[in-house]
């Protein structure tokens, strides 16, 4: 099994409906809003008659600064997350297939879409009224596309994307694992 490089990837990000791509990017909305309130106080400040209009003007510029970097690093964690993992296997679209669904139903997450050789989506078991992590898997030949991301309901983070790097690790640790007729036979039969 070969991961591909950066360079290699050619940027294949797991696909959100309008109101999914609303609710998982909030974070960074809100933080860009605040920032917009910041440079808004900064801009305002030296207007004022009085005495701590520099000060204010100056922790408005700060403010500024600090949430608008927030905001690009929380989304450039977000569209990482996004990106798909390439992986190219040993066996063909069919065969990793079976595998990540049998992993996924052994794991309990619930089956939402199913393309046989080329499509496997899966919701993971969440807290109780929400839903888990979403998970994707596209086949082609011997190369596996795998995303997962948190669920776009409860937004972004950080408990989030542990559960997400780990749902990637069990896909790929299947993957990795010698098909089950290979693993009961005996050397040498």
């Amino acid at each position: 099994m070969d991961p591909r490089p950066d360079d290699e990837r050619g940027d294949e990000y797991l696909e959100l409906d309008p109101a999914e791509r609303a609710r998982y990017f909030a974070p960074t909305m809100i933080c860009g809003y605040l920032a917009g309130l910041c440079l808004a106080l900064a801009a305002l400040s030296p207007f004022l008659r009085w005495p701590g209009a520099i000060a204010l003007t100056a922790v408005g510029l700060l403010g500024a600064l600090l949430l608008g970097l927030l905001a690009l690093a929380v989304y450039r964690a977000q569209q990482r997350d996004r990106r798909y993992q390439r992986v190219v296997t040993g066996g063909d679209a069919t065969t990793n297939f079976e595998r990540l669904r049998r992993v996924a139903l052994e794991a309990g997450w619930r089956l939402e879409c199913e393309v046989p050789g080329r499509l496997l989506e899966a919701r993971t078991p969440g807290a109780l009224l929400m839903e888990g992590e979403r998970v994707s898997a596209r086949f082609a030949g011997s190369e596996v596309r795998l995303g997962s991301i948190c669920d776009p309901a409860v937004g972004f983070s950080l408990v989030g994307r542990r559960r997400c790097l780990a749902h990637r690790r069990r896909l790929l640790a299947a993957l990795e694992a010698p098909p089950a007729s290979a693993a009961g036979r005996r050397p040498g039969a």
